[in-house]
């Protein structure tokens, strides 16, 4: 057998990698094993990163041509996509180089490979054994699909094949109306595309505050992306040339096709455990293929601790990489914790959506007596004068309590808004408390203090 180690992670997603430093800060020795070749998992490399730079650099394309004569800024512009895709490319490639950099300062030992659990205190890696005292299992998740559909990375794209297309398709048809649909959905409308968005669901963004999203699919629909709810795919059908989909009615009624020259399948992903050797340890993975842990992230086997989108909850690099940094702890003999209930989420289009805490449909189900306060952004004097008035700020607190119960933001910058509100929660506090908090003038988080106000029917500007 090779090196010992205190602590061997397997995958170096934003979960794993963020363990193995945690580990090694913590006086562990601690090696990270990832067979993609580079640090940073789906996220950095095919995922959150990438999407983002290419919904900011679809976003000036987008200004330049259609909003910057409202500034005086005159004078036409080109799509250079060759060019585009090099500046994402060089800002993911900067990121995985920097992990590698933080890996050998904090004496993170790399190995290259897949990894294979051959023991309750073994892996393998490439024929290599290492022994650990514990093993984390952090190998995020992967693309599904629908059943007779073909993804060829060509035609019938993932998210990973629609973050490398060569050239704007004419039309996008879009399966799924959920947060990676509506992201890339609308870095290929803002360069040039008809985007259609087919959905089996009568709303986009399941989980989302029903209320929220409504007015975000009439701000999506206003920035021309079609949307039809309450669709089954049935077939796709692709050449050289396209392809054909085939939809009807949830409700079987009448079968309808749409011509694409991309389609892109974002139906949602699945926990990655194939092929990790869990059977050799004796775990099994629950029905959706997550492995089952307990509170401290412990998998059946005391040893072999699981996180990230391997696990229950939901999928998000932010909720990894706290269990990651969470496990590293527990396994060095603290007592972390994490406030599963205020887990943000952000869907990075233009307006941003923003969420943390209940919705309003949840609050009913349960039974909770609530108050409601909102605020536009068309009433901001920030959103007023960089032009940015689409949306509204949300906030639903407790009817007796006053406590801040949910917080919803569709709007300029809500996925950096959104963490006043966390903090807030966190610290319990109630709708008042942001009320009576000074906010700078102007900006747009006037709009949060504005929400709060309104809670108890005193907004100041409206």
């Amino acid at each position: 057998m090779s090196e010992q180690f205190d602590v061997i992670v397997i995958g170096a997603g934003p979960g794993g990698y963020v363990a193995a430093i945690r580990a090694a800060q913590l006086g562990l020795k601690t090696a990270c094993v990832e067979k993609r070749g580079a640090l940073g998992g789906t996220c950095l490399n095919v995922g959150c990163i990438p999407s983002k730079a290419l919904l900011e650099s679809s976003e000036k394309f987008e200004d330049a041509q259609h909003h910057f004569a409202k500034h005086g800024i005159e004078g036409a512009v080109k799509l250079n996509l060759k060019a585009m895709m090099a500046r994402k490319d060089e800002v993911v490639k900067g990121l995985t180089q920097g992990i590698e950099g933080l890996f050998k300062k904090n004496k993170v030992t790399y190995l290259k490979g897949h990894g294979t659990i051959t023991g309750k205190n073994e892996v393998s890696v490439e024929g290599q054994t290492y022994a650990a005292k514990h093993i984390i299992i952090a190998t995020g998740s992967e693309v599904v699909s629908l059943p007779g559909i073909t993804i060829d990375e060509k035609i019938v794209v993932s998210s990973t094949g629609a973050l490398t297309l060569s050239a704007v398709p004419k039309h996008l048809v879009v399966i799924g109306a959920g947060v990676i649909g509506l992201e890339l959905g609308s870095v290929w409308k803002r360069l040039g595309a008809e985007v259609t968005v087919l959905e089996y669901l009568d709303r986009i963004t399941p989980g989302i505050d029903g209320e929220m999203a409504k007015q975000f699919q009439k701000t999506l629909e206003k920035q021309g992306m079609k949307f039809e709810l309450g669709q089954k795919v049935t077939g796709v059908k692709a050449d050289k040339k396209g392809a054909t989909v085939t939809y009807e009615s949830v409700t079987g009624e009448g079968s309808k096709t749409l011509q694409a020259d991309i389609v892109l399948v974002a139906v949602g992903r699945k926990a990655y455990t194939e092929k990790l050797g869990l059977e050799s340890v004796g775990i099994t993975p629950n029905k959706r293929g997550q492995i089952e842990v307990n509170a401290h992230w412990q998998t059946s086997v005391a040893s072999i601790y699981a996180i990230g989108d391997a696990v229950p909850g939901p999928m998000l690099a932010h909720k990894a990489e706290d269990e990651g940094v969470a496990v590293a702890e527990f396994i060095a003999g603290q007592k972390p914790h994490i406030n599963y209930n205020l887990i943000p989420g952000v869907i990075y289009t233009h307006p941003e959506l923003a969420t943390v805490g209940k919705t309003e449909e949840e609050l009913k189900e349960a039974g909770v007596a609530y108050k409601v306060g909102k605020f536009p952004f068309l009433a901001n004097s920030r959103g007023r004068s960089t032009g940015q008035t689409d949306g509204l700020v949300k906030i639903l607190a407790d009817k007796d309590t006053d406590e801040v119960l949910g917080v919803h933001i569709l709007g300029p910058q809500a996925g950096n808004i959104i963490h006043e509100a966390c903090i807030a929660m966190e610290f319990g506090a109630s709708a008042e408390d942001i009320a009576r908090t000074c906010h700078a003038h102007p900006t747009y988080n006037e709009a949060v203090k504005e929400a709060a106000l309104a809670v108890d029917a005193r907004a100041i500007h409206i």
